[in-house]
């Protein structure tokens, strides 16, 4: 039966993801873009090939935050073709980015009614989604988009799925797209965290242990990876839940020193 510092720390844990969604989004939205410079194209570029290179520089500047110049070629691309679901797409993300949600999700939703198959505007969409706490429909796009065995990115769908699951509660569906996140990116370490941290939701401590020694392995090998607040957190709950209580200690030392003033400090000395 989970404890009511487990019920703590599901709050906990669900409020993290509401407060970082916006975060999330915007992360989300950039994945992929190809930062890049203004240069004339060549006069006898098809049409084909003059949008897709507007779009490419549209995302490019989206990316450095000059929503002007991306919007000057996203409007390029839509001149060429009205109806081409990258460039609709793209304003969809610069009004994100203005705070014009209503215009955002309008563009959103007829870039996807331009084309349908368009999986990366229905990420962008279920980002935008995700940020205003919209997570049943967040789930939808998610789903969808998922679907798509061709997307070059489909771990970090199903990775963004299970969040959106999480901030539902719906953990035993989150756990199944983190699952198939780790799956298809083997190595991410974003992925295994949240898995661990699920299956610890779940009441499923060895579980949540066998990825976690993984992440554990992961950082050890790697020098640009260290622990964060919410791992050192998971690592003294884990610890204490499978009563090691040595390691509880030593998780919980490592986030005192490390991160004194962190939420995830608060949450782990409100829990004790």
């Amino acid at each position: 039966m989970i404890s009511a510092a487990m019920s703590l720390y599901r709050l906990a844990l669900s409020k993290r993801a509401l407060s970082g969604g916006i975060l999330f989004a915007m992360l989300l939205s950039l994945q992929g873009c190809v930062t890049t410079t203004d240069s004339p194209f060549e006069r006898d570029a098809s049409p084909v090939e003059a949008k897709k290179d507007y779009v490419q520089l549209a995302m490019g500047y989206i990316q450095q935050n000059n929503l002007e110049r991306a919007r000057k070629h996203a409007d390029r691309a839509l001149q060429i073709d009205p109806e081409y679901a990258p460039a609709k797409a793209a304003q969809g993300l610069i009004f994100q980015q203005e705070g014009e949600a209503k215009l955002a999700e309008q563009a959103f939703r007829q870039a996807l009614n331009f084309d349908p198959s368009y999986t990366r505007g229905r990420v962008f969409y279920g980002a935008q989604l995700y940020s205003q706490g919209r997570f049943s429909e967040a789930v939808d796009q998610f789903s969808k988009a998922s679907e798509d065995v061709d997307y070059p990115e489909r771990g970090s769908v199903f990775y963004n799925l299970g969040r959106a699951q999480v901030s539902m509660g719906d953990y035993q569906a989150a756990v199944a797209s983190f699952r198939r996140a780790n799956e298809l990116k083997r190595g991410d370490a974003r992925t295994l965290l949240a898995l661990s941290e699920t299956l610890f939701l779940t009441g499923n401590f060895e579980g949540s242990s066998y990825y976690f020694t993984q992440l554990e392995d992961m950082i050890r090998r790697n020098a640009s990876l260290a622990h964060s607040p919410a791992s050192l957190l998971l690592g003294a709950r884990l610890a204490a839940q499978l009563g090691d209580y040595d390691r509880e200690s030593s998780y919980a030392l490592m986030l005192r020193n490390t991160y004194p003033k962190s939420p995830e400090y608060k949450q782990y000395e409100a829990m004790k």
